[in-house]
């Protein structure tokens, strides 16, 4: 039975045999009792409806998927025990229960202003990936370095204020957020995330790096924009696989030389630092260089070696005169803002 976005105000009526209900972005204020009866469903899907409440689905044996998303929930439904993924963010339960479905590989409880979380969370041994973002926590035990299995995490505007070195322990591949924190520092034990692809660090009180985070080999992207650092680790060169570097509104006023290093970098972004000068090489594969808002005089004649750059953005810094390197960059078919 798949209906969704069809104006629905009412359950319609689905035989008793039905695996997969999806009736998302209707207008459901409610279910009728007779939901937590449909013994064959495997597959629930309710999200950006109008609900409040719901039936005791705890009996629904076959139940493996329910999608609850931008709802009116007040509490945490009653969930079958070998129920895997759960997914109820923007709602507004308070509170997890002590006691969470065993089977869940993927849980989503962000935008549901939860204070805190049981310690029962931390022994879901299962979870594959986890959201907790846009709630009000401000704490993350070390327990969590207990989710032997998780591969993504999300704990991006919270409250919190400090990362336990746990964190290291987990077995991340995909992404890591922890931005609009109050994270001061980031323990060394971070650089062991060495398969973890994306790591976002923004909005922070960061002043420094350790140089553990060059241990991190297969990141692709990080995102450090708008914090208070002042330097980068030389480490950073040993991030090989670096495509996306974010550093936006930070305090930077010189780039480690190593950087040149990061040969698979291709988007590096420096807007509104405190930059006076570049290093004489930049990572050779750059396409978008954006120094915006910085307080350059004069670029190194190495920026005509940067072959593939498209895009250039020098705007509200105040260059000496016309520098040569810009007509060269220009003449080759890179866009030059100044």
């Amino acid at each position: 039975m798949r209906a969704p976005a069809s104006g629905l105000t009412v359950f319609p009526e689905v035989p008793d045999d039905v695996r997969v209900v999806d009736l998302a972005w209707n207008d459901l204020a409610e279910l009728p009792d007779r939901v937590g009866g449909l013994a064959a469903l495997e597959e629930l899907r309710l999200d950006g409806n109008a609900l409040t409440a719901l039936p005791d689905l705890s009996g629904l044996g076959a139940l493996r998927a329910l999608h609850l998303d931008g709802n009116r929930l007040t509490a945490f439904p009653s969930c079958p025990p070998g129920l895997e993924t759960l997914f109820l963010y923007g709602n507004r339960v308070r509170e997890l229960p002590a006691r969470l479905p065993p089977a869940l590989r993927h849980l989503a409880a962000g935008a549901n202003g939860l204070t805190a979380v049981p310690e029962a969370l931390w022994k879901l041994t299962g979870l594959r990936s986890l959201n907790l973002a846009e709630n009000a926590l401000t704490e993350l035990p070390g327990a969590v370095g207990g989710l032997t299995r998780l591969r993504m995490l999300d704990l991006g505007h919270n409250r919190l204020t400090t990362i336990p070195p746990e964190l290291g322990d987990l077995p991340l591949t995909d992404y890591l957020y922890l931005s609009d924190n109050a994270f001061t520092e980031v323990p060394a034990a971070l650089g062991r995330l060495d398969r973890l692809a994306y790591l976002n660090l923004t909005d922070n009180r960061l002043t420094r790096l350790p140089d553990a985070l060059g241990d991190m080999a297969a990141l692709v992207e990080l995102r450090l924009y708008r914090n208070r650092l002042e330097a980068l680790p030389e480490s950073f060169g040993r991030l090989t696989r670096l495509r996306e570097l974010h550093l936006q509104g930070n305090r930077l006023t010189h780039l480690p030389a190593a950087l040149a290093a990061c040969a698979e970098l291709r988007v590096l972004d420096l807007r509104g630092n405190h930059l006076r000068a570049l290093p004489d090489a930049l990572p050779p594969r750059l396409t978008h260089l954006d120094l915006r808002a910085n307080r350059l005089r004069e670029l190194p004649a190495g920026l005509a070696g940067l072959t593939a750059l498209e895009k250039l953005d020098l705007r509200w810094n105040k260059l000496d005169g016309d520098p040569e390197v810009l007509r060269v960059l220009a003449g080759r078919g890179c866009v030059v803002l100044r």
